[in-house]
C-alpha cells in the first residue's frame, strides 16, 4: 500500500491526477489531504482526478478496527475534497468497495469500467453508517437508498448509472479522464465551487431564497465576462476577483 499517492499529471498537464490504492484509514487521509492541500495551493486552473485501484478480493470490511478520531479525520478529508474550488473526477475500476464509494459520491464527474462493481462499505456484517450513506440519499433519495443500504451487498455497474452514481463507462480511463478534464475544466476555480453550491443548494432551499443566489452568481459572471480577456493571465486573475466578489 502507498502512504502517499502517486501524483503523475494527467495528459497534457491538465490538473492534479492522484492514484489512491486503498490501505489503512489514516494513511489513506493522509493521502487525500496531501492531494486537497496541492489542489488549494494551485494558482492558475487545475482539475483533480483521482484513480482507484481494484480493492483485493473477498475485501469488504471498512473502515475496520479504528478509532473515532481517525473516522472524524477520514470524515474531513472527504468534506474537504468536496467543497475544493476544482473540478473532480473520480475513476474506478473493478470491485471497489470501502472508500470508493466515498470519493465517487463526492466527486464532480464519475468514470467506471465496464466490469465496474461497486462493493459496499460493511463492518462486521453492517453497512458501515458513514458520510457515504448521507450521499447517498442526497443523491438517489431515501427510498433508493433504502433498499441498497438494507437490502444489497453490491451495485452493479448498471445501477450505477442508472442511479447517476456512474457518469461516464470507458475501457480506456486514461483518455476518458483526459477528455472529463478537457471538457469539464474550463471553468475557473472559483466558478466551479460557485455553480457546485448552487446544485447542493437547490435540493433544500425556497425559490426567493434560491433567486438571490443565482442572481448574484449570474452578476459576477457577467462581470467575469466583460473584464476577461479569453484565454490570458489577466483574463483568468480578473474571473477568479469576479468570483470571489
Amino acid at each position: 500500500m502507498k502512504t502517499e499517492p502517486d501524483r503523475t499529471p494527467p495528459p497534457d498537464g491538465l490538473g492534479i491526477l492522484a492514484r489512491l490504492d486503498g490501505g489503512p484509514l489514516p494513511e489513506l487521509t493522509a493521502a487525500l489531504n496531501a492531494v486537497c492541500e496541492e489542489a488549494e495551493e494551485q494558482r492558475e486552473r487545475t482539475v483533480v482526478a483521482l484513480r482507484f485501484a481494484p480493492s483485493p478480493p473477498g475485501a469488504r470490511e471498512w473502515p475496520g478496527d479504528v478509532s473515532i478520531h481517525e473516522v472524524n479525520r477520514w470524515e474531513r478529508a472527504v468534506r474537504r475534497l468536496e467543497r475544493l474550488d476544482n473540478v473532480t473526477i473520480a475513476a474506478a475500476q473493478g470491485t471497489c468497495g470501502g472508500p470508493v464509494l466515498d470519493l465517487l459520491l463526492a466527486a464532480d464527474f464519475r468514470i467506471g469500467t465496464p466490469d465496474l462493481k461497486l462493493v459496499l462499505p460493511v463492518n462486521n456484517g453492517q453497512f458501515w453508517p458513514g458520510m457515504a450513506l448521507y450521499r447517498l440519499v442526497r443523491h438517489i433519495g431515501p427510498a433508493r437508498a433504502r433498499r441498497i443500504v438494507l437490502w444489497a451487498s453490491e451495485i452493479p455497474l448498471p445501477d450505477a448509472i442508472e442511479l447517476g452514481i456512474i457518469d461516464e463507462v470507458s475501457n480506456d480511463v486514461t483518455g476518458a479522464v483526459r477528455n472529463a478534464a478537457l471538457l469539464r475544466g474550463g471553468l475557473s476555480d472559483g466558478e466551479a465551487g460557485i455553480r457546485r453550491r448552487l446544485l447542493e443548494e437547490a435540493a433544500s432551499a425556497e425559490y426567493q431564497d434560491a433567486f438571490g443566489a443565482h442572481l448574484a452568481a449570474c452578476d459576477r459572471e457577467l462581470r467575469r465576462l466583460r473584464n476577461s480577456g479569453p484565454g490570458t493571465s489577466a483574463g483568468t486573475a480578473a474571473g477568479r476577483a469576479g468570483a470571489a466578489g
